[in-house]
């Protein structure tokens, strides 16, 4: 069981190798998280070590690695092939594997919660998280993350028009909304979506 800093701590060190390839240092970690002392960030590293979660190889804090086939399988399942949802298909078993991380948890991702269902139609649905690289640009088409007047943020799909910014829902009930360029900030893009059931 890890305590809620533990936790923090290592989702650090994952999304951090994920992006760089090698561990943080404990200066790097401590600057991630806002923790001032090394030492407070040594203890939780020795203590996710102890529990089995983090393994060091060598004596630079670079040689941190994450353990065992789990830890890698939180971010990498098997792709068992395609499925029909129209005729049915020949099922064939295919060898492959999805990296999640490659496709979601690039440099300056984060994920929101989607509230309302003006992006049905794409497939967008109230209670969804959709997962937003941060971007101040976007291109025609996109679904974005836009701030209107620094105050409200919306995800819309993105039109522009010289000096006009139209950001238009997937939803045939509502109307797209059309702002000067300068009331619009883009935030981020959408790059993948997550749904439970």
């Amino acid at each position: 069981m890890l305590t809620g800093l533990e936790e923090k701590i290592l989702q650090c060190i994952t999304r951090y190798i994920t992006q760089n390839g090698h561990a943080p240092t404990l200066l790097e970690i401590g600057k991630l998280l806002d923790i001032k002392s090394k030492g407070t960030v040594h203890r939780y590293v020795e203590s996710l070590i102890d529990k089995g979660h983090l393994h060091r190889k060598g004596r630079s804090w670079r040689g941190l690695r994450l353990t065992g086939e789990q830890n890698r399988r939180l971010v990498i399942l098997p792709f068992a092939g395609r499925i029909a949802a129209g005729r049915p298909i020949e099922a064939i078993p295919e060898q492959l594997e999805i990296n999640f991380s490659e496709m979601l948890l690039g440099p300056g991702r984060y994920v929101l919660e989607v509230k309302g269902d003006s992006m049905i139609e794409a497939g967008i649905f109230d209670g969804d998280l959709v997962v937003i690289r941060q971007t101040e640009t976007a291109d025609n088409g996109d679904i974005v993350v836009a701030l209107i007047d620094n105050g409200e943020a919306t995800l819309k799909k993105l039109r522009k028009h010289g000096d006009r910014v139209e950001l238009i829902p997937a939803n045939q009930s509502m109307a797209p909304m059309i702002y000067p360029a300068d009331r619009v900030y883009i935030q981020g893009v959408v790059v993948g979506q997550v749904r439970s059931y």
